[in-house]
């Protein structure tokens, strides 16, 4: 016997993802300034951007954002009727 398929759980709505997304992108960056920050003072801004990106934009998209939105999963989310 084989048991009756589950329906996927629904996407978190556009401002929990947006919310999800910037607690990952702040503090990040954040970091990422203060630790590499005297280090790139010199460098033209669009050098320094091109690094802050490197290292930012892989932390966020393949480990932040991921387990967060695995954390934040278990939350209870409103009714499309509240």
């Amino acid at each position: 016997m084989s048991a009756a398929p589950t329906t996927p759980p629904a996407p978190p709505s556009a401002h929990r993802r947006a919310f999800i997304t910037w607690l990952a992108v702040y503090p990040t960056i954040t970091l990422t300034l203060a630790l590499l920050g005297p280090f790139m003072n010199d460098l033209p801004l669009v050098l320094r951007t091109l690094i802050l990106t490197a290292v930012v934009v892989p932390i966020v998209a393949y480990w932040l954002i991921p387990t967060l939105l695995k954390v934040t999963a278990s939350l209870p989310r409103r009714s499309a009727g509240a």
